[in-house]
């Protein structure tokens, strides 16, 4: 197993709860959100005594104690006898441990969760169950004279998701301020954020919905359906602006924005084919094709990007996850059997130093993100040494090179 890690390690958990998405908290957004008053004197107080244990935390990061996933599944609509809820779990990156119990646990009765998108910002995070889409915001108990992150249905009600089916993809934007929501039915709604004003509300995006993803500025949203070419859409003027056709054994399923190395904006597809899983790559000025490279043998069942954009992954129907350089497509890391069922969601921290997987075997997974190290020199170089010594020697035979010794 790549990395030296393995299924039995402390950075996987199992909830007992079948998770169909996943994701990290906004902890940095939000803390300044709950912490009251008295609180946040308390921290200043305490500020002067903290710093030598302060520089213990990673110099481009939040503290260790500032990492939290959260993760939504359950069996359906109660007659599995499985609960439905929302689960928050703690990363300790010192030992790469995830919590063994949950941090915060939010039943949800016969609701299923199948769906989750959590606002950039911190101010909750947005369920789709299976008719209605329910905002849930985040909340800080006592416990033992200590504060603990804990989450709450919000008194926020989505009155233009009430009713409206099953919906299969939600996304914020960048900066929190636009949702699109696209449903089972083929429905592509978009909305100003937290107004609900109606930016766009199209029937038949797509037979089904089936992914969405906003460009770093919010201009665009790419839409997937269940077959045949994604759109392009411009989301101030609410239009489409392009077309991106699926070759003929490609069938999108995942799609994602993110910056290259030189600073180009490249919109990333994960494909399913008949060999597998392919990455598809799209400028974003002509909406042209740029490349396709087949990645993993299996199907693909979950993909994302990290936030800096040097990284992709992939989640596998054989419980694999695999890590992939996101300018050369090449493999960089590969984590087998990382969970026993399908992996469901996956997301990188937004620092890009862990990625989060979730499976339908009720387990939740954190792998530490190591760089790809170079094994040594390169083969090619190992034989131009091995050509260049042969040489050398027929030369120094022939006389024709002088003799050091």
């Amino acid at each position: 197993m790549a990395n030296g890690q393995s299924p039995d390690s402390s950075a996987l958990q199992k909830y007992g709860i079948p998770f169909y998405s996943a994701a990290w908290v906004p902890y940095k957004e939000l803390k300044s959100k709950l912490q009251s008053d008295d609180q946040a004197r308390s921290d200043d107080k305490r500020e002067d005594s903290n710093k030598e244990s302060a520089t213990s935390a990673p110099a481009d990061g939040p503290a260790a104690s500032e990492y939290y996933v959260v993760l939504a599944g359950g069996g359906g609509e109660g007659r599995s006898g499985i609960a439905n809820a929302i689960v928050v779990a703690h990363f300790d990156f010192a030992s790469s441990t995830l919590s063994p119990q949950p941090v915060a646990k939010l039943v949800l009765g016969s609701e299923l969760p199948y769906r989750m998108a959590v606002h950039p910002k911190g101010d909750g995070l947005i369920c789709a169950m299976q008719n209605s889409c329910r905002f849930f915001e985040w909340d800080e108990i006592e416990e033992s004279e200590t504060r603990k992150l804990d989450v709450k249905v919000s008194d926020k009600t989505l009155d233009l998701l009430q009713d409206v089916g099953q919906q299969l993809a939600l996304a914020y934007d960048t900066d929190s301020s636009t949702l699109a929501v696209g449903g089972e039915e083929g429905n592509l709604r978009i909305f100003k954020w937290p107004s609900m004003e109606v930016i766009l509300n199209e029937d038949q995006a797509h037979s089904s919905v089936k992914d969405l993803c906003f460009s770093p500025d919010g201009k665009f949203l790419v839409s997937l359906g269940s077959r045949g070419p994604g759109r392009v859409w411009d989301v101030p003027s609410a239009k489409v602006v392009a077309s991106l056709p699926n070759g003929s054994d490609e069938v999108f399923f995942s799609c994602r924005f993110a910056q290259s190395r030189d600073n180009s904006l490249i919109l990333y597809i994960a494909a399913i084919t008949g060999k597998g899983g392919s990455i598809v790559t799209w400028n974003t000025s002509s909406w042209k094709r740029l490349r396709s490279k087949h990645v993993v043998r299996d199907s693909i069942s979950s993909f994302n990007v990290s936030p800096d954009g040097r990284l992709l992954a992939i989640g596998t129907t054989q419980g694999d996850v695999v890590v992939v350089d996101s300018s050369k497509l090449g493999v960089q890391m590969v984590v087998r059997k990382a969970h026993l069922g399908f992996v469901t969601a996956l997301a990188f921290s937004h620092d890009s130093r862990a990625l989060v997987s979730a499976s339908m075997d009720s387990s939740a997974r954190v792998t530490l993100i190591k760089e790809k190290k170079n094994g040594g020199l390169s083969w090619w170089i190992i034989i131009l040494i091995i050509l260049l010594a042969i040489l050398a020697y027929f030369l120094k035979e022939e006389g024709l090179l002088p003799d050091f010794d």
